[in-house]
């Protein structure tokens, strides 16, 4: 319920405060005295997009403010956002001069779409020629699903999380079938480069081997050259004196004292040994000089073999290593594409699935709404008889649809106004007055028994006489159970008011301000006289007034 509604420098209103009581509460006044400033108040602080030049001239922001009755499903959802003794919703909006908006929640900034979110649970709003959206085929079926009770508005939404899984689903696998797709035309890209990498079978260590190789090849003659003159110095071939024999002679030498002192004893061992060691190395130098005549086209093989190895560091990152990082990336990447298969049967396989949870729903929800829909139509019926409308017939037709969040049904809304007229679609026959009618009927039917206020800005609009009185009177059947909220210029209605509230604009002010109070019972008489178009010092119309008030 919505206890204050406090409205500051909004259009013509400098400052406003209502306190709205439970059941029926009135808002009335002359043409363009500002009624609809408090509806659009109200769709403000349901997170309503703020048009410009709301602002009052003059002011720097204006303030919308509605304090509301907690109910306990949004004080759990709401949490810690609110202090756990608390009993009351405060929703507040304010919109500065040049347009910029802030969102309140119990005093703590929050954002437009959480007043949207919070606002849905505790107000409805019907604004003028809002009863126009039973012509939305949307609107039609929510009416008829909240006809349907509390636990089919559950399935709904369990149908609806169905809807988005499967949607889920299907976009994976669609996102599963454009890579396989891709990774067949890369298969043969990645085949081609790993079997080229493994005919070569790259090794650092080889590679280490093979510079090593290339360059005593292309050092042939050189290193031949190189051994033959230091074997020849050590041991010439021709016999004569060389390194080796040098070596002998000294060790012959220091041996001629042997056995005198042990230190040159020392030494002749040392001379015996390094004329042995000379020996063998003219031997070796001679053998590796030997050694090095190498087979034909050597050079050729191992510098073709450092060009494939060379080849592929250019193709893949400058190194042997990165050569095999890359072997591997592509091993993994061809492990997946071999496994695109799969990946798509189990994406089909999620998809089936989802579709088959959904699909169950959808038949849950149809074979509902096909039995309750003649109930419904029939309720509305009964309560169009009292709503001047006695001859009407109306029925709702369950259609096919695509599947989507709310199943696979539409509901059409047919109606016959007038004995002798084809029935037809409401969107294409019903006046405004009718229209009016009908929503007051469904939503009196419908009632779906929350705590919710409803508000409506001249739902009257294009009603009058006997007729009035039936709005009317429904108007007050549905705040015997919750509380509503009316601005409206029928006597009727407002006669039916538990709380009125007066509208009045001032124009002896610069720029033109309006005003809001609420009656007292003397009070309301006169605003009745002047609802009724009399003056206010006619009898007759004052007891007219009076009468109204007390039969109501």
């Amino acid at each position: 319920m919505l206890h204050e509604l406090r409205v500051e420098n909004l259009l013509l209103i400098e400052r406003a405060e209502l306190r709205l009581g439970p059941g029926l509460n009135v808002l009335t006044g002359e043409t363009g005295a500002g009624k609809t400033v408090l509806a659009h108040a109200l769709d403000l602080l349901l997170g309503g997009k703020a048009r410009g030049g709301i602002v009052r001239p003059g002011a720097a922001e204006a303030y919308v403010e509605g304090v509301f009755a907690l109910p306990g499903a949004l004080r759990k959802e709401l949490g810690e956002r609110l202090p756990a003794d608390a009993d009351e919703l405060v929703l507040a909006r304010r919109v500065s001069a040049e347009g910029r908006t802030r969102a309140l929640v119990n005093g703590r900034s929050a954002a437009a779409a959480d007043l949207q979110a919070i606002g849905t649970v505790l107000l409805s709003f019907y604004g003028q020629h809002e009863h126009r959206r039973l012509t939305v085929a949307s609107s039609q079926l929510a009416l008829l699903d909240a006809w349907c009770g509390p636990n089919h508005l559950e399935r709904r939404a369990a149908a609806a999380e169905a809807h988005t899984r499967v949607h889920d689903a299907e976009t994976a696998l669609a996102d599963v079938r454009e890579r396989s797709g891709a990774g067949e035309r890369e298969q043969d890209l990645l085949e081609f480069e790993l079997a080229e990498i493994d005919a070569a079978a790259p090794d650092e260590a080889e590679q280490t081997d093979l510079v090593a190789a290339r360059e005593r090849l292309r050092h042939l003659d050189a290193l031949r050259s190189a051994a033959f003159g230091a074997a020849e110095a050590l041991s010439p071939e021709s016999g004569e004196d060389g390194g080796a024999t040098a070596l002998a002679l000294a060790h012959r030498s220091a041996e001629s004292a042997g056995g005198v002192d042990p230190a040159l004893d020392a030494l002749a061992l040392r001379a015996g040994s390094l004329a042995v060691e000379a020996g063998e190395l003219a031997a070796d130098l001679r053998r590796y000089a030997e050694g090095l005549d190498g087979e034909p086209g050597a050079l050729e093989a191992v510098e073709e073999r450092l060009g494939i190895l060379d080849r592929l560091e250019r193709k893949h990152g400058g190194t042997i290593e990165a050569v095999l990082e890359h072997a591997d990336v592509c091993r993994a990447r061809l492990a997946q594409i071999t496994g695109a298969e799969e990946a798509l049967r189990e994406a089909q396989a999620a998809v089936d699935t989802a579709r088959t949870a959904r699909d169950a729903m959808h038949r849950t929800l149809h074979k509902t709404r096909a039995e309750q829909a003649p109930a419904l139509a029939a309720a509305v019926r009964e309560r169009l008889g009292a709503l001047a409308m006695e001859s009407a017939e109306f029925s709702i037709e369950i259609e096919a649809r695509e599947p989507g969040p709310t199943g696979v049904d539409g509901a059409e809304f047919v109606l016959a106004p007038n004995p002798g007229v084809p029935a037809a679609p409401l969107r294409e026959i019903a006046s405004g007055g009718e229209l009016s009618r009908v929503m007051l009927a469904l939503m009196g039917a419908a009632n779906d028994g929350s705590g919710t206020t409803l508000v409506f800005d001249e739902v009257d609009a294009g009603v009058g006489g006997q007729t009035a009185n039936a709005v009317g009177e429904a108007l007050r059947e549905l705040a015997a159970h919750r509380q509503v909220v009316c601005i409206t210029h029928l006597p009727q209605i407002a006669a039916l008011a538990g709380r009125h509230f007066s509208i009045e604009k001032d124009v002896s002010v610069s720029p033109a301000r309006t005003t809001v109070r609420a009656l007292e019972q003397g009070d309301v008489v006169g605003e009745l006289v002047r609802m009724l178009g009399a003056p206010q010092d006619d009898l007759a119309a004052r007891r007219h007034a009076t009468q109204m008030l007390r039969v109501a």
